[in-house]
């Protein structure tokens, strides 16, 4: 049982940490030292975190990264979604992803049984 819960720590630990690599790809793509194919790119690659989130998180990435590298075509004018919105919205599907793996952390500790004396 102990192998079960350091196994489902580490993989707790890995996604958060390719969360953490996402959220500062965000804030590089924010100031324009990242572009937004690249952070497509980084995302994919991400494959702990999205093994670890629900299926549901995957598809709505999917849609969001599909839209960023569209509008990263035109100009913020001829785009019929705002660049600023995406970004928004990229950082909320982050902030969500962070709140169902924190509680996935918290459902997966394992607590001994009570030995009966």
């Amino acid at each position: 049982m102990n192998n079960i819960a350091s196994e489902a720590n580490a993989d707790c630990s890995q996604a958060l940490a390719q969360l953490q690599t996402l959220q500062d790809a965000l804030a590089q793509l924010r100031v324009e030292t990242l572009g937004a194919a690249l952070l497509a790119e980084l995302a994919q690659a991400q494959q702990g975190l999205l093994a670890a989130l629900p299926p549901h998180f995957f598809e709505v990435l999917m849609q969001l990264l599909s839209r960023l590298e569209s509008s990263a075509l035109f100009t913020e004018e001829s785009c019929s979604f705002s660049r600023h919105d995406l970004l928004d919205s990229l950082q909320s599907w982050l902030d969500k992803a962070g709140q169902t793996l924190e509680t996935q952390a918290s459902r997966q500790t394992v607590h001994p049984p009570d030995r009966l004396s």
